[in-house]
């Protein structure tokens, strides 16, 4: 087992999480980023879109409105940035100080690398994860587009999660043979297929209090049951357990692990372990956070518990969590 390791360096505490939902024209990105405004339920998050008149939000949703900023119920708040996301970026935490983590639509020429890039320069940030959505029916003759193309394939290959979208118009033959063609194109990325980009908000936005199940799109008999798409794991972890080296760790693809949290106890300290494809990255906890326990979560038939428990300790497979 590994020896318990000092807290992270500063370097990584205290940011501002954020995630990119990037993909081309029509893949998904506004339904998607409706569905978490409808699922925010008393998160802190800050919504940074182009264009408000591209998101459809729904009336009931919405508090009250001035501005760039749409104040919605649930918790939390949708900012138009336009042009200049940068400086959006660097005002927000004085107009949003209550803002827990930041979801961040790009528009669908933009390169995610590039935003991520660009995102670094700011203190206060952090990356926490790229999600880039494709429509399975389309993406493979989007990428071989002659004009769009090269813009494809370089989103795609910037994602830690890749959403393969629309699987339900599709049909079963073509979404296999999406899945497939996007498993060789960006073999790091991890691949969800799924309809009406119904995707748990717990894959994107982080972990809270343990795995919540994803829900289907509000009023669509026809969506997904999420009890059938996902799976859960939960072990313990002790005090002072080496974040950094979990974090090499759980990133395997072979894992399987799509999203996952822990949280360690350092004495009074407390920090959190996020993990969203092949990302991670360590800052602080609330104090009232329970630590010693790291929940994971991924597609049903591919979360594999026995290699995630040797992957938490290797020197010492004989020990239960």
């Amino acid at each position: 087992m590994d020896q318990p390791a000092a807290a992270p360096p500063l370097a990584w505490r205290g940011r501002l999480p954020v995630t990119l939902i990037g993909g081309y024209l029509g893949a998904g990105k506004t339904t998607l980023v409706n569905d978490l405004l409808r699922a925010a339920d008393g998160r802190k998050l800050c919504v940074l879109v182009n264009d408000f008149g591209s998101v459809p939000i729904d009336r009931e949703l919405i508090v009250a409105a001035g501005g760039d900023t749409l104040e919605l119920s649930g918790g939390c708040v949708c900012c138009e940035y336009g042009s200049d996301l940068i400086e959006t970026l660097a005002d927000l935490p004085a107009r949003q100080p209550q803002a827990e983590r930041v979801l961040l639509e790009t528009s669908g020429v933009a390169l995610p690398d590039q935003v991520a890039a660009a995102l670094s320069l700011l203190p206060g940030y952090r990356l926490d994860g790229i999600v880039v959505l494709a429509d399975a029916e389309t993406v493979r003759a989007r990428a071989d587009d002659r004009y769009v193309g090269d813009t494809i394939r370089r989103q795609l290959a910037a994602a830690d999660l890749v959403i393969a979208n629309r699987c339900d118009l599709a049909g079963p033959v073509a979404t296999d043979a999406a899945l497939r063609w996007l498993a060789q194109e960006v073999p790091s990325a991890r691949r969800v297929a799924t309809a009406r980009a119904a995707v748990a908000p717990e894959l994107l936005l982080g972990l809270r209090d343990g795995p919540v199940p994803p829900r289907p799109a509000a009023g669509d008999p026809a969506a997904p049951d999420a009890a059938t798409l996902y799976d859960s794991v939960a072990f313990a972890l002790p005090p002072g357990a080496d974040l950094a080296s979990l974090a090499r760790r759980l990133t395997g693809p072979a894992l399987g692990i799509l999203r996952a949290k822990a949280i360690v106890a350092y004495g009074d300290r407390r920090l959190a372990l996020h993990i969203v494809g092949a990302r991670a990255a360590i800052d602080d906890a609330p104090p009232s956070a329970r630590p010693g326990l790291l929940v994971a979560i991924g597609l049903r038939g591919q979360l594999d518990a026995a290699a995630i428990r040797q992957a938490l300790l290797p020197q010492d497979p004989s020990r239960t969590p």
